[in-house]
């Protein structure tokens, strides 16, 4: 068997916490870190020896894909900031353009035709590879819908280098969702918020794959 690539969940709010909760329940083993090493600690020793807490530093060197659960724009300044160690990672990014508006729900805070997934491609660090991925569904439907049965939920995905499908495909397969690739990095706004295949958008829900033809046409 193939080894997996190493991963750290950087950011630990409500999906980075589930993320990698997933990815102990897949028998993945994680890096998890935050802003407060106490707070990355705490988590894995409730997830186990398959968890291991790190610095965000120590996370960027030690771990091939990096799943940048913060705000899309702390992403923005966390790729100035760590240009340098994440040069040659591959960064996996579940972010929607989203702030909380005054009726108690969310407003879009870019362009109504722009994504944060292409914006943040502008931005990469040289030699870093970006995939949109895991952030498809709420942080609560992540959780629940996961490893469910008898057909995994999907959660979709967009890249613009496919060498890094297989990698992300076990990532997201290791979640305990169905992974399907949507297209490039164009693709990205049908799976942020209000996108039509985002559970906070024209898809309102989860899907399997066996349903996912009547919604989609994934590449």
């Amino acid at each position: 068997m193939t080894q997996k690539s190493s991963v750290a969940v950087i950011g630990l709010g409500s999906i980075g916490t589930v993320v990698a909760t997933n990815l102990i329940k897949g028998n993945r083993s994680v890096i998890i870190a935050d802003r407060t090493f106490e707070k990355a600690n705490k988590l894995a020793q409730q997830l186990g020896s398959q968890a291991k807490a790190a610095t965000v530093g120590d996370a960027l060197k030690e771990a091939e894909i990096i799943v940048l659960t913060v705000w899309f724009n702390t992403i923005k300044e966390f790729f100035t900031t760590y240009a340098t160690e994440l040069a040659g990672k591959i960064i996996v990014d579940p972010s929607n353009p989203i702030a909380p508006d005054e009726k108690g729900g969310f407003v879009k805070i870019i362009g109504k035709d722009e994504s944060a997934g292409q914006i943040l491609a502008s931005l990469l660090p040289k030699g870093a590879k970006l995939a949109k991925a895991l952030g498809t569904l709420g942080a609560s439907t992540l959780e629940k819908a996961a490893f469910q049965q008898p057909e995994k939920a999907v959660e979709f995905y967009a890249t613009d280098d496919t060498s890094i499908n297989g990698q992300i495909e076990d990532l997201i397969s290791d979640n305990g969702f169905e992974p399907v690739r949507i297209g490039s990095l164009d693709q990205c706004i049908r799976i942020e918020v209000f996108g039509d295949l985002h559970e906070f958008g024209a898809l309102g829900k989860t899907v399997t794959l066996a349903e996912v033809k009547k919604v989609a046409e994934p590449a």
